[in-house]
């Protein structure tokens, strides 16, 4: 079951990220600016922001197979809207839909896989279940960019509706019948969200994320403008940010273990604070990239997607010392913080894009996350 829920996080993954590797074919597409393409993902995190904590609780009472199985399919629907009707407007409305859908399967999914464990082996289980959206950035994001290039923005959202109906399946055939657990309730999560300091220091999730995000829904023209790279060249770069994403996933938590939460995430800050400005320095005035450039370039992707995704462990495992009697309710609230964050700093680098061009995008990041080192220094300050 454990394989069936994390091979669902990555189609979902892949489908709800990969609008950052098909971004100028879409836009190219539906004639909108790259700036008014990228609103689309701002869309979806939004969406996801609001609607995950409120769907998850209110849903509580329901089986688990039934809501995972509900999550999948809004999903999946989601990846059919923009097949059928492709237009800006039923974009939106399809990211808005899916990150319902993607909202109630992926907490309810990390749920049931702890659940089922044994203590001694749950943070085992839940890393194996997120393995999946963690695998979305080394394979589904560069295939994704991969299928809009080669056959058109469309045919990519068609191939992970095709890789979501046998997920469907399997999970309404493997995952018990009736199963359910004592339930996250909406007088939980308000009870958690009036105490500022745990809210402070949820916050910091989003303060760490809009940074990132800043450069991150602007790659594929960052990489096209700067260095004059196509589908291939961008594709690749995906496929290496993956790589740096595995290995940033389990640095941060074997960090964490051997220094602690709160200096692994300051150690990140730090280390963020030299790489982002470093996208600023690409060859954006239309110089010609050099095998040079190039190279250095690729090595800035590799360290910028290590440092960025050793950040969740380390931040869950800070979260749930805060308030381990409400450990589901701050993972629920940070899961939400990630897109407030996407949807910040998407937002964020759009105006910037829109009004100053793409050169000054990596020393805006840059400047957000030295606010960000702020942000958690006072919150690990009043943590004592």
């Amino acid at each position: 079951m454990i394989a069936t829920l994390s091979m669902s996080n990555f189609v979902i993954g892949m489908g709800a990220f990969m609008i950052i590797g098909l971004l100028e074919p879409l836009a190219a597409d539906l004639r909108i600016s790259s700036a008014r393409a990228g609103s689309v993902l701002t869309t979806y995190a939004v969406a996801y922001a609001i609607l995950s904590p409120v769907l998850v609780a209110t849903t509580g009472g329901i089986g688990r197979r039934r809501v995972l199985a509900a999550g999948l399919a809004m999903f999946g629907l989601a990846c059919l809207i923009p097949v059928l009707a492709p237009t800006e407007a039923a974009l939106h409305a399809s990211r808005i839909i899916a990150a319902a859908g993607a909202g109630i399967f992926t907490p309810v999914a990390a749920a049931v896989a702890a659940g089922l464990s044994a203590p001694e082996r749950r943070a085992k289980a839940l890393a194996a279940v997120f393995f999946g959206m963690t695998m979305s950035q080394i394979l589904g994001l560069p295939l994704g960019s991969f299928l809009a290039y080669t056959f058109g923005w469309q045919v990519a959202f068609a191939v992970v509706l095709a890789l979501l109906v046998p997920c469907l399946w399997l999970v309404w055939i493997i995952v018990p019948r009736g199963l359910s657990f004592q339930p996250v309730t909406l007088r939980d999560l308000a009870r958690v969200m009036r105490n500022g300091r745990l809210m402070l220091a949820v916050g910091f999730t989003a303060s760490f994320l809009t940074a990132g995000y800043v450069v991150n829904t602007f790659l594929a023209p960052l990489l096209s403008q700067g260095l004059g790279w196509g589908r291939n060249g961008i594709s690749l770069a995906l496929l290496a940010c993956g790589i740096g994403a595995v290995a940033g996933n389990i640095i941060g938590g074997a960090l964490s273990d051997r220094i602690g939460p709160a200096r692994t995430l300051t150690f990140l800050c730090l280390a963020q604070l030299v790489v982002l400005p470093g996208f600023s320095l690409l060859p954006l005035a239309g110089g010609q990239a050099t095998l040079l450039s190039a190279s250095l370039a690729m090595g800035l992707l590799v360290l910028w997607s290590v440092f960025g995704w050793s950040f969740m462990a380390a931040q869950q495992a800070r979260l749930i010392g805060l308030a381990p009697q409400a450990a589901p309710v701050m993972l629920a609230l940070n899961a939400a913080g990630v897109y407030v964050g996407a949807a910040f700093g998407s937002a964020m680098g759009g105006l910037v894009l829109s009004g100053f061009g793409l050169a000054p995008l990596g020393m805006v990041a840059g400047a957000l996350m030295g606010l960000a080192l702020i942000h958690l220094r006072v919150t690990v300050r009043l943590d004592g």
